[in-house]
């Protein structure tokens, strides 16, 4: 990634879209994810919202006024979100809320090492793909099939990207909301209708009704009204910066010059960089360097086919002719005759990715360790991740049919060096991790204070490692 220097503000503006993976042809189209720059110096338009003092989500719908006939207070409406987030009588079960499975002690992820979380009326049904964090994808670009980056790009189509979910089926907050609580495997409610009983007798339900009421009004009688407000609060909810991007990180702390990198996590940072070693930051960004800097999130949004095994222990799985193929289906509907897009899966971040303990979209990974040598491995010993067919053969991408095995990545670290050598020796491997390591929150005595989240000095330290 070519470092950015000091310049005039538009120049600054252009290439903090450049980083941030939203080109002008994107402005064009309205896709304006929430930034991460706290202060800027010149007014920018109000939907680039800053991670340190953000602004509410845009109310455009009919339901956009509460109980005075104005805006409800944003906080009291996150406050709200939070409530409705920890409730499990949301559910069928009456035992899920949102937060089993978007754990806050696991980074908003999966509280343990299960691939797939259980739910349902039960808590026995076994959905297809595991729990992504919700930590650092508060504001995806809006999906789109042709992602253009006239700035690092040429102006040539990088393909797919954007969107919330494994596939990007949804981009609002609000939408994908909604998705867990109908789910016949997640919160298992029958209908919407369900939903707003279910609201109607939450402890917080006075609340609603006052916060959300216009004047004359009762907003719990109002069914849309009721999913409209519940769906926003839970998107208010993950606009907090302390719960959904804290920026606690070591690395974080180590871009404020408030922590120092061991040299071993300083060797794994310039491998994570190397487009010949790990070759990491090419999906998972690293570095911003501007005047107004802005903290990577450690994923790009765009969708790849990994060839990652197939995870037998799924029961979707059971059936050999099944195939979950992420963009083109089969929970996604609206690109199932794109069949180049057969097997891609959007690119997670990687903060906090050392707390996890399921990986990829199917959970058939247990640690971080174990996906770097996937990683290193794939293609040099396949027989450990793939099993044999009745021949002995090596079922090689055995989680794709074999129309679509050529879509899989074969780059750097996937592509061994001459002689089939891995791109990464032993050594190497625990230097990365050590610097994977510095990514999870919740490293120094106290969160940053917003103004924090912001450095108009990179540190010389970091530019010449960057290099």
């Amino acid at each position: 990634m070519k470092l950015m220097d000091t310049v005039t503000w538009p120049g600054r503006l252009v290439r903090f879209m450049r980083f941030m993976r939203f080109g002008p042809t994107a402005l064009m189209f309205g896709a304006m994810p929430l930034l991460c720059a706290a202060q800027t110096p010149a007014p920018l338009d109000g939907r680039l919202l800053a991670c340190g003092d953000d602004a509410p989500p845009v109310l455009n719908s009919r339901y956009n006024r509460g109980a005075n006939g104005d805006a409800p207070p944003a906080d009291q409406l996150q406050a709200l979100g939070r409530k409705i987030f920890f409730d499990p009588g949301l559910s069928a079960s009456g035992k899920q809320s949102c937060a089993s499975c978007h754990s806050p002690a696991h980074a908003y992820g999966p509280p343990n090492g299960i691939s797939v979380q259980l739910g349902g009326p039960r808590l026995n049904e076994q959905g297809m793909r595991s729990t992504p964090s919700l930590r650092y994808v508060h504001a995806p670009q809006a999906f789109t099939e042709h992602y253009v980056d006239l700035m690092d790009n040429n102006g040539q189509d990088s393909g797919p990207a954007g969107g919330r979910t494994w596939d990007g089926r949804v981009n609002q907050a609000r939408e994908q909301a909604l998705m867990p609580l109908l789910d016949p495997k997640e919160m298992a409610n029958a209908s919407l209708s369900e939903v707003v009983a279910r609201v109607r007798k939450a402890p917080y339900a006075a609340e609603f009704n006052a916060l959300l009421s216009p004047p004359g009004t009762r907003i719990l009688d109002d069914e849309d009204g009721v999913i409209s407000w519940l769906t926003t609060a839970i998107e208010f909810f993950e606009q907090s910066p302390e719960d959904f991007h804290p920026f606690t990180s070591k690395y974080d702390a180590y871009l404020r010059g408030q922590a120092h990198l061991s040299a071993t996590e300083q060797r794994g940072f310039k491998l994570f960089n190397d487009k010949n070693k790990g070759n990491c930051a090419t999906c998972h960004p690293s570095v911003a360097t501007s005047s107004t800097f802005i903290y990577p999130r450690f994923t790009d949004f765009e969708f790849f086919a990994l060839g990652v095994p197939r995870n037998r222990q799924l029961s979707a799985n059971r059936n050999p002719t099944f195939y979950d193929l992420g963009l083109c289906g089969p929970l996604r509907h609206d690109l199932v005759d794109q069949t180049a897009y057969c097997g891609l899966f959007r690119t997670p971040t990687l903060r906090n990715a050392a707390l996890r303990h399921s990986f990829f979209h199917n959970g058939v990974l247990h640690s971080l360790r174990e996906v770097i040598d996937f990683y290193v491995t794939r293609d040099i010993t396949p027989e450990r991740w793939y099993p044999k067919d009745a021949q002995g053969r090596v079922m090689r991408y055995d989680d794709l049919p074999k129309a679509y095995q050529g879509h899989v990545n074969q780059d750097a670290p996937f592509k061994p060096l001459p002689g089939n050598k891995p791109r990464l020796s032993e050594r190497e491997i625990q230097d990365l991790m050590a610097f994977l390591n510095t990514l999870s929150d919740g490293y120094g005595p106290t969160p940053p204070r917003p103004a924090d989240r912001t450095m108009h000095s990179p540190s010389p330290r970091h530019l010449a490692a960057a290099r």
